[in-house]
C-alpha cells in the first residue's frame, strides 16, 4: 500500500492539539522536530520539568494514506483544531516497503566498553568474546544509545567485582541490571513506576538469560544494595535521596544519572547528607555522579 507524507512546519504551541486532528482524520502517524534543526539556531531541548528553553517552530511530519486526498485531510485536522492550515506543505510519495526490515536496519550493535556490547536480537555479537547484552528497542528507556546509559554500564563495569547486591532505581528496560549480572553481581533488584517497563524489564532478562527481580514503586522493597544506580532526571532524583540512602548498606557505591553538567554542584549537595560524593563522568553534555555511603 503506497503512502504520502505531509511536511510543514507550524507553531510550538499547535502542535499537539493538531497532531491529535489529524491522526483522528486518519493519519497514520504524526512526528514532530525542530525546524531549526541542523542551522546555527538549533536549540537542545531536553525535556526536563523547570529547564528552560523550548522549541517555537516545529516541523511535523504525517504520514498519510492515498485516500482521502493528504491534502484534504489535513484542511479537515486545521479546521478541527482551530489552526490556520500551513501556508507550504511539502508532499512526497513514499512507496510500500518492508517496513520491519527497514526499522531493524537502524539499529546496529553498540559498543560501550572493550569488554561490553549491545546487540540487537537480529544481529550477530560483534565480539563474541566479550558480554554482550541481547537487547531490542522497546517502549522502556535503555537500549545503550543514550549517554545516561553509557555513563551507568561503564560505571557498573568499574565497580561490580562480584558477589554483590545491586538496585537500579527507575530500571526501564532492565538493561543496567541485567548488565550487572553479567559483569558478576549475585543479585540485581530493578524498581520503575511504568508497569510497562517492569514487564519490559522481566522479558529482557529472559532473553539475556539472567534471573534478575523487576517491581513496581507500590511493591515493599527492604534490601539493602551494594551498588545503588539511578538514571532517572534530577528532578525526581532530588526527592529519592532519602529513599535511595535507605537502600544503600554503609560504605555502598551510588551512581546518579540523567543529569546535566550545571545540575552537577545541587545534586551533590542534595546526597551529601547519606554519601561522599565523587567527580562525576561526563558523555555528550550528561553525567554520571558517583557516591560512597556515609
Amino acid at each position: 500500500m503506497p503512502f504520502v507524507s505531509l511536511v510543514f512546519e507550524i507553531d510550538a504551541s499547535d502542535a499537539d492539539v493538531l497532531g491529535d486532528a489529524l491522526l483522528e482524520a486518519g493519519a497514520l502517524s504524526v512526528t514532530a522536530e525542530d525546524a531549526l534543526a541542523g542551522t546555527p539556531e538549533e536549540q537542545p531541548v531536553f525535556d526536563e520539568p523547570g529547564e528552560q528553553g523550548a522549541w517555537l517552530r516545529l516541523r511535523l511530519t504525517a504520514l498519510c494514506p492515498e485516500n482521502p486526498p493528504p491534502a484534504a485531510l489535513l484542511r479537515e485536522a486545521c479546521a478541527s483544531a482551530g489552526v490556520p492550515p500551513p501556508q507550504r506543505i511539502d508532499e512526497q510519495f513514499v512507496s510500500d516497503q518492508d517496513w520491519v526490515r527497514i526499522t531493524q536496519s537502524q539499529f546496529e550493535p553498540i559498543r560501550i566498553s572493550s569488554r561490553l556490547w549491545i546487540v540487537p536480537s537480529w544481529c550477530p555479537a560483534a565480539d563474541p568474546g566479550a558480554v554482550n547484552l541481547t537487547l531490542d528497542p522497546g517502549i522502556a528507556f535503555g537500549t545503550g544509545s543514550h549517554a545516561t546509559t553509557r555513563l551507568c554500564l561503564r560505571w557498573l563495569e568499574a565497580s561490580v567485582r562480584g558477589g554483590e547486591t545491586v538496585l537500579d532505581y527507575g530500571c526501564g528496560s532492565g538493561i543496567l541490571a541485567i548488565a550487572a549480572l553479567k559483569f558478576g553481581a549475585a543479585r540485581a533488584i530493578g524498581v520503575d513506576i511504568d508497569a510497562g517497563a517492569v514487564a519490559a524489564a522481566k522479558a529482557n532478562a529472559a532473553q539475556n538469560r539472567v534471573r534478575c527481580e523487576f517491581l513496581d514503586t507500590t511493591a515493599p522493597l527492604s534490601v539493602k544494595a551494594d551498588l545503588v544506580v539511578a538514571n532517572i532526571l534530577a528532578n525526581p532524583l532530588k526527592l529519592l535521596a532519602p529513599l535511595l540512602a535507605s537502600h544503600a548498606r554503609r560504605g555502598g557505591l551510588l551512581a546518579l544519572s540523567g543529569l546535566l553538567a550545571h545540575q552537577h554542584r545541587e545534586m551533590a549537595g542534595i546526597f551529601s547528607p547519606w554519601f561522599e560524593m565523587g567527580e562525576p563522568a561526563a558523555d555528550e553534555g550528561w553525567l554520571c555522579l558517583p557516591g560512597v555511603r556515609r
